[in-house]
């Protein structure tokens, strides 16, 4: 971390929330990453706007000292379902993840969630670190070379087969709930379902997560929009994305249910 983004990150809030979740209801966000956003991933649908840091190096971005006194600070555990680790970018590029879920297990008896692109999970020390959290999403977007460089734009040394072996060596080992998370942009092709549905029927994870943008994207970082909140204004640069409709999304949904039987979620089903 350079000398600007450690200054930064002493006065950075690193809890904040409730934010209402249609997967885990309110759900308190945790934030290991910091002011910088930083990704393995800049996909093309990201709250977060355009990604700040593109890597794939892990650090420590916020020591778990700081996290530790923010969440000491919580006082309102009666409005809170969960706690969730995401926030600024990727948070298993924290290298102190496992020290920070062990930390919050000591606070609070909420289920703890950890968002994951799933880029990482090929190194044992992320898998490991996770096994400590009660859920684990995993993102999924894409199951072909092109539409993981279309959506996701990975770093380069990241590459599809590399996902795909991570995501399925940590369901291997993995005794938690086991979420699998798809934003779906456009209507997949009949081969693009049907690589899915093979991929979801070797996995077996617990539940299946589909979901699509309900707002344009904004490309200039907001803080704020690790929550959900984005203020607009005049000056904001835009990027329309193309999605589906909640009617396809739903009709999508059913097709991977009526083939794998693994519950599928998506915000106009639940």
């Amino acid at each position: 971390m350079n000398a600007i983004q450690s200054l930064s990150n002493q006065s950075f809030d690193s809890v904040y929330g409730p934010v209402k979740s249609w997967r885990y209801g309110k759900s308190l966000g945790i934030d290991p990453i910091g002011m910088v956003s930083t990704c393995s991933f800049n996909c093309v649908y990201c709250q977060l706007g355009n990604i700040q840091k593109h890597t794939h190096q892990r650090q420590i971005f916020v020591p778990t000292d700081h996290i530790l006194c923010d969440l000491q600070a919580i006082t309102n555990w009666e409005d809170i379902d969960v706690v969730t680790l995401s926030g600024s970018g990727e948070p298993t590029l924290a290298l102190n993840l496992a020290e920070i879920l062990a930390c919050v297990k000591t606070i609070t008896q909420r289920p703890i969630i950890v968002l994951t692109n799933s880029t990482l999970l090929g190194d044992y020390k992320v898998r490991s670190a996770l096994k400590l959290a009660d859920i684990v999403a995993v993102k999924l977007d894409a199951i072909s070379a092109k539409q993981l460089q279309r959506v996701n734009q990975p770093v380069a040394t990241i590459d599809l087969p590399e996902i795909l072996t991570g995501i399925e060596e940590f369901r291997q080992e993995y005794q938690g709930h086991l979420a699998v998370q798809t934003m779906v942009l456009s209507l997949w092709k009949p081969d693009i379902l049907q690589d899915y549905i093979q991929f979801i029927q070797r996995l077996l994870p617990d539940e299946i997560q589909l979901n699509t943008p309900s707002r344009p994207r904004v490309l200039v970082r907001q803080l704020d929009a690790r929550g959900n909140h984005i203020e607009a204004s005049s000056n904001d640069a835009y990027q329309q994305l193309r999605c589906v409709s909640s009617e396809d999304l739903c009709v999508l949904a059913q097709q991977i249910y009526n083939v794998t039987k693994i519950p599928v979620r998506c915000p106009s089903r639940n």
